[in-house]
């Protein structure tokens, strides 16, 4: 059985994040060390979510 893939979007990127701003949302994507989009569609980027997972985890102090 081939692995699921699971995407995030800015909006769940902003649940996973706590409910913060849009604005916010993109001020944090927009970061060098946050990793790179998957795709790049009409409604936005995606990511794969666990690359954003991981990567909250390591910078989540840095964050507030």
């Amino acid at each position: 059985m081939a692995k699921k893939l699971r995407l995030v979007g800015s909006a769940e990127i902003r649940v996973m994040l706590g409910g913060i701003s849009r604005q916010r949302v993109y001020q944090i994507t927009s970061r060098r060390d946050f990793p790179e989009p998957v795709a790049e569609l009409s409604m936005g980027n995606v990511w794969l979510a666990e690359d954003v997972e991981r990567w909250i985890a390591a910078k989540r102090s840095d964050l507030d």
